[in-house]
């Protein structure tokens, strides 16, 4: 998948303070990234081997397709900002 710029005066618009906005966006990106992980590691816990099929060589071609289907998805980083921009991501500061 492509990046695609975002104008950073669209995110100064939508927020109080630039690295404000970036620290948000990043924790949230983080929270879809492990998202992510939780679901791969669901679909592909049930397609892999026994464990004393350790040293088979061969490729599975459905957890291929899964991983495939994951490498096709937006980057979480990407969907934070679109999040941050669109919906505006609820957050607090530390007094």
């Amino acid at each position: 998948m492509e990046a695609r710029p975002i104008n950073i005066t669209n995110i100064i618009a939508k927020t109080n303070n630039l690295y404000e906005a970036v620290i948000v966006a990043a924790r949230r990106a983080r929270q879809i990234n492990d998202q992510n992980k939780l679901e791969y590691n669901q679909l592909a816990g049930s397609l892999l081997p026994a464990p004393d099929d350790e040293f088979d060589d061969r490729a599975n071609p459905d957890l291929v397709k899964i991983s495939l289907e994951f490498e096709k998805r937006a980057k979480p980083s990407q969907l934070a900002l679109n999040e941050l921009l669109t919906k505006g991501i609820s957050y607090r500061t530390k007094e």
